[in-house]
C-alpha cells in the first residue's frame, strides 16, 4: 500500500555551489518533484555549504550543510589522518541529520557516503545514482587519498564499492548498456537523465556548421574529431567546425588546428550560457568521445533538431541514437569513418534534415515529465515492497 502523504526525499551530494551535470540534473528534478507532485525536498552538502547554490531551486528546498568541508587544503603530512576524522565527523552528522528529517527515500551519488549509509539509523530506502559509466567511477573517480596508494589497494577498494553497492535497495544508471556492465548486481533500474532545456529555436539544418560541446579533456575525443576535420575541410572548404569548451587541453588542441592548417574552419570557442542558440545555428552535431557517463549533449543537440554522427562509445550514444534515424554512430577511434559520415551529412541536404526532424521527435522521451514518472513509478514500487515485508 503506497502512502497518501506528500514523499520526502534526501539528495546526498558534496556540493550545490559548483557548475556540474550532477547538480544541474538534481535541480532539474528536485524543481519538478516539488512543483508537480507536491514532494518535500531536501539537499545535504559537505563542502561550500555557505555558498549559494548555482542552480536555482525551489524556496521550499532545504539545504542542510554539515560543514565537512573535504577540499579543505591541509598540509601533505596531515592529510591521511585529517581526511578520516573528516570521514567519522561526516557519518556522524548525516546519520544525525536523517534521524531529524527521517526521510522516505535517501539518495547518494556515489559518493563518500557509500561506504556508511546502509549503517544510518533512519529508516529510510537508499537509493544510489551512477552518472559515469562502470570504468570511469570505479577507475579514473578521485576518491581523497588513495591515488597515493598501490594498485592492489585499487582493487580492495572496488570490490568494496561493489559490496557496498549490492546492500543499497536500488541503484540506478542511465543507460541499459551501463547496466550490462554491472554484472555482480541484481538490484538495478535504468533512468535516463531529463533534457536540461525547452529550446525556443530549432535549427532548419540549412547552415554551412558543424557542432560539438564538451570540456577540453582526453575523454571528449576533440583531438580525433579535429583529425577527422582535417580531412574533410579541404573537400568541403565553406563549412565551419565549432568546439564549445574550456579545459586543461585547450593549448594543445589549438596547436593541433594550427598545425593542421585549419585556423579559418575549425574554431574553438569558449562556453556560452546560451548553446541552444549555437546548436540552431548548426546543421550537424558530433560527439568524439572515448567513454561517456550518458552523453547529455546529444540530448540536447537533437531537442534543437540536429543529426549527430558520434563514436559508439561506452555508454550513452547507442541508447540514444537510434542509427541511420536520427543519427549515425562510428566506431570508437575510427577517424576516418567519422570524416566519411560528417561529409556524409554535408553533402545530403534532405538526409540531413529529415535526421534532424526524427531527432526532434525521438527525443521527447527524455522531457522530464516523461524522466520524472519513471522516478515517482520506482518511488512507489520500493515503498510497495518495504510495506509487504
Amino acid at each position: 500500500m503506497v502512502q497518501n502523504k506528500p514523499l520526502k526525499i534526501v539528495y546526498c551530494i558534496p556540493s550545490l555551489a559548483v557548475v556540474g551535470g550532477g547538480q544541474r540534473i538534481l535541480a532539474i528534478k528536485a524543481n519538478y518533484f516539488v512543483e508537480e507532485f507536491g514532494y518535500e525536498i531536501h539537499v545535504i552538502v559537505t563542502d561550500n555549504g555557505k555558498i549559494s547554490p548555482y542552480f536555482h531551486l525551489h524556496p521550499s528546498i532545504q539545504i542542510h550543510n554539515l560543514d565537512i568541508n573535504y577540499d579543505r587544503v591541509v598540509p601533505l603530512y596531515k592529510r591521511f589522518f585529517s581526511y578520516f576524522h573528516k570521514r567519522c565527523l561526516h557519518k556522524r552528522r548525516l546519520n544525525a541529520c536523517l534521524k531529524q528529517l527521517m526521510p522516505d527515500f535517501t539518495i547518494l551519488m556515489l559518493r563518500r557516503e557509500l561506504s556508511f549509509i546502509m549503517d544510518m539509523a533512519d529508516d529510510s530506502i537508499k537509493i544510489a545514482e551512477n552518472h559515469f559509466e562502470r570504468h570511469s567511477y570505479l577507475n579514473n573517480a578521485n576518491y581523497g587519498l588513495l591515488h597515493y596508494f598501490p594498485k592492489f589497494v585499487w582493487r580492495k577498494w572496488q570490490k568494496i564499492q561493489i559490496e557496498c553497492l549490492k546492500r543499497i535497495q536500488r541503484f540506478v544508471v542511465l543507460t541499459y548498456e551501463d547496466e550490462k556492465q554491472w554484472f555482480e548486481l541484481d538490484n538495478i533500474t535504468v533512468i535516463p537523465n531529463p533534457l536540461t532545456f525547452i529550446p525556443e529555436h530549432k535549427s532548419f539544418c540549412n547552415s554551412k556548421q558543424v557542432i560539438a560541446v564538451g570540456r577540453y579533456v582526453n575523454q571528449k575525443g576533440f583531438d580525433l574529431l579535429i583529425s577527422a576535420w582535417q580531412m574533410i575541410a579541404s573537400k568541403h572548404q565553406d563549412w565551419t567546425l565549432k568546439i564549445y569548451g574550456d579545459g586543461p587541453l585547450r593549448e594543445m588542441l589549438q596547436r593541433k588546428v594550427i598545425d593542421a592548417g585549419l585556423s579559418d574552419s575549425c574554431k574553438l570557442e569558449f562556453p556560452v550560457k546560451d548553446i541552444a542558440a549555437k546548436y540552431a545555428k548548426s546543421s550537424v552535431f558530433v560527439l568524439s568521445s572515448r567513454f561517456e557517463g550518458f552523453g547529455l549533449v546529444i540530448v540536447e543537440a537533437m531537442a534543437c533538431g540536429l543529426p549527430v554522427v558520434s563514436f559508439d562509445c561506452p555508454c550513452g550514444p547507442k541508447d540514444i541514437i537510434s542509427d541511420h534515424v536520427d543519427g549515425i554512430l562510428v566506431k570508437t577511434g575510427d577517424v576516418e569513418e567519422l570524416a566519411r559520415q560528417i561529409s556524409y551529412l554535408i553533402e545530403h541536404d534532405e538526409i540531413r534534415e529529415q535526421m534532424g526532424k526524427r531527432a526532434l521527435e525521438n527525443v521527447q522521451r527524455y522531457k522530464i515529465e516523461n524522466i520524472a514518472i519513471l522516478w515517482r513509478d520506482l518511488f512507489n514500487a520500493l515503498l510497495q515492497e518495504k510495506n509487504n515485508k
